[in-house]
């Protein structure tokens, strides 16, 4: 059984669709890639699965067995996905260590009123939870910087806490937005190092968009590729580079077929 199930998912805005009738299984213990061009609608089935957006009617997501189609962020988040964003939401004021220590929240057991006293549940609580977060930060290789502002971190390195905060959820399913962006090739490396490091040693399964094609080509399992709403092509990345609607679709009709693979590849 699929970990993440879409049947039917369809989104529309106003007069315009940006999913369509969208059926997708994501397998556990996966490395899932979805592609596309700009508008194609990724960052959109993001948003539905993640409880940003409400599907249309007729949609269904199931997670894990659960259904999860009409559920808010904070409950789909209890129950095992968490992402990062294209836009890195850090609290910039907050020290690394902090910001990871909000991604743990939805496992903290105590109410407000036990803050309050700060009674020595509380304390202990807290203790272990920091051990947790800094145990985090030595895999990621944040560990040095665990008292320093976010702000005054490099996009690598604050890319790689976003990375840490959707881990302190204790995820099963980590989807990753464009996690990429903006990195010299050296740091893409290590970056996914980490990723992969992270699905190893905690049975993650992992869903990626990135517009990096290379990045997406050498690591996913099965690739799925939309085009306005709708998936046109899916399967193994060598399948995929290799399917004219899908080269069409992606880079357009100015390429001969031959040159669109080596892009696939650089």
């Amino acid at each position: 059984m699929p970990l993440l199930e879409t049947v039917d998912l369809s989104k529309s805005f106003g007069g315009l669709r940006a999913i369509s009738n969208l059926n997708i299984n994501i397998e556990a213990g996966s490395i899932h890639g979805l592609i596309g061009p700009n508008g194609s609608g990724k960052s959109t089935f993001f948003n539905l699965v993640t409880g940003v957006y409400q599907p249309d009617p007729g949609s269904k997501i199931i997670f894990n067995g659960h259904d999860i189609t009409k559920s808010a962020s904070h409950d789909i988040g209890a129950l095992g996905i968490a992402r990062t964003f294209q836009l890195l939401r850090l609290f910039s004021e907050m020290t690394v260590l902090q910001n990871l220590m909000v991604g743990y929240h939805t496992h903290v057991p105590y109410g407000f009123m036990s803050t309050i006293f700060n009674n020595s549940a509380v304390v202990k609580k807290d203790a272990e939870t920091k051990s947790e977060m800094m145990e985090l930060l030595e895999l990621i290789g944040m560990a040095d910087y665990a008292d320093m502002p976010a702000s005054e971190l490099s996009g690598g390195q604050r890319r790689l806490v976003a990375l840490g905060r959707a881990m302190a959820m204790r995820p099963k399913l980590l989807m990753l937005d464009e996690p990429a962006a903006g990195l010299s090739p050296v740091n893409v490396d290590n970056l996914l190092s980490i990723v992969m490091a992270l699905k190893q040693r905690f049975g993650l399964t992992v869903l990626i968009v990135e517009h990096i094609l290379k990045v997406v080509m050498e690591t996913c399992d099965t690739v799925t590729v939309l085009d306005y709403g709708e998936k046109i092509g899916e399967g193994s990345p060598d399948a995929v580079k290799d399917d004219h609607a899908v080269i069409e679709a992606y880079l357009g009709q100015e390429m001969d077929d031959d040159e669109v693979r080596k892009a696939f590849n650089s």
